[in-house]
Parts: structure tokens; sequence; C-alpha cells
């Protein structure tokens, strides 16, 4: 596990290790304040405990009106603030740096009518009407992209060390990205990357040099060409690539015949050709620290981002790093208990209770 040992440098930020625990919203663990819970306190608290390298909070709403769900952590306003610097201390104690991913859904959130560069009709697997999404006036792309910037001013009022912007999995700003779905006539449907770019140099100009600001960016977008073009215009701007899925149903992943890692995984290997000098994050299916290493190796990405392996067992990265069994997800969603469609939360992990089996044994 040598290369996963390795420091990584983001900024003016250093990992720990390689290992990055990505954001994984826990549904049902807030309620409709978005204020941090001492239940998240405790579950942050554990992965940093547990050797995450780096940790990356749960997509955070920057207005209400961009909920995904109910339940979803916020910072849309200033008293969500205290809540984040009591996660901000507790993730520091173990010397782990703390982003938060900071989110806003557009079409995919929680909205009939809601946000959305150009209209849109956002319908559901088997075709039925699920949202509609409203072209957004300037005035109104405007408004959200001062609610990205404070949402930020806050985190790092927070004591965070930076921000990821969700720019992947369907949401916002990865439909102004998407030429399928971004069909805008003015600067923000010219340059699709534009919305972004304009949310990064508003948190530059608001929370200064210092202060981290990476995206999460969909390598299909909805091409791997036009991911790789967009993860170019970014360059210089972003400080880190995370990189993942596009909008669902608007994209085409794809990975060459035996390619032994995720089509997420191929994308970001594709991008960091491109940008050498880049942090690039790879994501997607890797359960163990034997996978993790491989990954990094073949792809060549900088980090790589962890999150089942750190619900089975949060102290995955310890136990990775030390030579120990991790355990391992069983891919038993949607009995997860991080999952949107149960009502209360408390489903157990069935490969957590099969690891701590196995730990008494």
């Amino acid at each position: 596990m040598d290369k996963l040992k390795e420091r990584v440098k983001i900024k003016n930020i250093w990992t720990k290790n390689r290992i990055a625990v990505p954001p994984m919203v826990c549904f049902h663990w807030s309620d409709d304040s978005g204020c941090v819970t001492d239940k998240n306190l405790q579950h942050y608290r554990d992965m940093a405990a547990g050797g995450a390298g780096l940790i990356i909070a749960e997509a955070t709403a920057v207005t209400k009106r961009g909920r995904l769900h109910e339940t979803q952590l916020g910072l849309w306003e200033d008293k969500q603030t205290e809540g984040w610097k009591r996660l901000a201390d507790a993730v520091h104690q173990y010397d782990v740096p703390f982003f938060v991913q900071l989110h806003h859904a557009g079409v995919s959130g929680i909205e009939k009518n809601a946000d959305c560069p150009s209209d849109y009709s956002f319908r559901d697997s088997n075709g039925e009407l699920r949202a509609r999404g409203c072209e957004m006036s300037p005035e109104r792309v405007r408004e959200v992209i001062d609610d990205f910037v404070q949402a930020a001013r806050r985190a790092k009022q927070a004591g965070l060390d930076g921000i990821e912007l969700h720019g992947c999995h369907s949401y916002l700003i990865c439909q102004f990205f998407n030429r399928n779905i971004n069909h805008r006539e003015d600067i923000y449907g010219q340059r699709r990357e534009k919305f972004a770019l304009d949310i990064l140099e508003g948190i530059r100009e608001s929370c200064g040099e210092g202060f981290v600001a990476g995206i999460r960016l969909g390598a299909f977008e909805p091409a791997l060409e036009d991911g790789i073009e967009h993860a170019l215009s970014l360059a210089g701007k972003a400080d880190f690539l995370d990189i993942s899925y596009g909008f669902g149903g608007e994209s085409i992943s794809l990975r060459p015949e035996g390619y032994p890692f995720s089509e997420a995984i191929y994308g970001a290997q594709e991008i960091k050709k491109r940008l050498p000098d880049m942090p690039v994050f790879g994501v997607d299916g890797i359960t163990d620290g034997e996978m993790a290493e491989k990954a990094i190796l073949q792809a060549g990405v900088d980090m790589i981002d962890v999150g089942r392996g750190f619900l089975v067992n949060p102290n995955f990265g310890n136990d990775v790093l030390e030579g120990r069994s991790c355990g391992k997800c069983l891919h038993c969603r949607p009995a997860c208990k991080w999952s949107p469609f149960l009502n209360d939360g408390t489903v157990v992990c069935p490969g957590r209770n099969l690891f701590l089996r196995n730990q008494k044994q």
C-alpha cells in the first residue's frame, strides 16, 4: 500500500494519505432546518479517526429551493454555521483536511418547477414526469451564483479548509455543462462552463486565495470529449477535480473492453493525462485497499474516493494502511441505511454486521 500512504498537496493543504471520503448524503439525520445534528458529528468524527486522508462532507444545499431532499444539510443561512464549526473542529482533531460539497439540485431536486439553465422535462426511468425545469432569468443565475459564494463564505467562517462544487450527478451545475439540457442563447449557453467559473471566481474573491475550491465534475457530460473540454476550461480556476458521472439519461459513459475499473475512473484517467499538474480524484466501486492501490497506479489519479468502505467500517483507512481486514460493502441498496427511500434511517448495514462478526472470530 505504498502509493496509498503518500500525501497529496491540494493548493496549500496536505492530505494525510491518498484515501478520500467522498460526499455521501445522510438522509433523515437532520430536518427541514438543514442544521447539523449530533449524529452527523459522530459520523464524521469516526471517519476522521478511522484514517481518512481527506473528508469531503455530504452535498449541502446553498438554498432551500435547491434541495434534493427535505432533510438535507444546508449552508444557506448564518445560523447553520455553528453546527459546521463543530464538525470542522471534530475532524481537525485527527489532522484531517475537511471540505464540504456545495450543492443545488436544479431540476433534480424537490421543487416541481425548478431552476434549470433551459426549460426541461425531467422524467424518471418509467418515463413519468418528475419535475419541470424552468429557464433561469439572468437575474436568477446571478442570485444562485451568489448563493454558492455565500455558502462558501459560511464554510470558511466555520473553519473548513475548502469546498467542492457539486458539478455532476444530474444537479444544477452539470445541467449548465450538458449541451443536451443547456440551450441558452446568452453567454451561459455559448460558454457552458461559465456558470461554474463565475461561482469559482466569486468564491475566490470572497474567501481569499488560501481557501481551497474544487469541483466534482462529470467525465461524460454528455460524452467523454465534452468532459475533457470542461476539465481543461477549469484549469487554473479550480484547485482540484473530483471526477464522476454526468446527467443521468443525458450522458454516455464508456470504458475500453477489459478495463478493470469503473467508467468514472477511466474518465478520471483520461482527464489526468491532459492535466498532469491538476489534482484529480477517481471514484466508483473501490471497496478494498488492493483495488484502491491498483486504481491509483493504473489511472494515475492523485486521490481515490472510498465511500461505502467507510460506511461498512469507519476505520477503513487505518485498517487498509496497516494491512488489516477492512470489511466489504454487500451492495444491498436500497436497504442501505443512507437510502432516501427509508423513512427513519435506522436500518443496520448488513456489510457492517458481517464485518463486526468476523472481527469477533
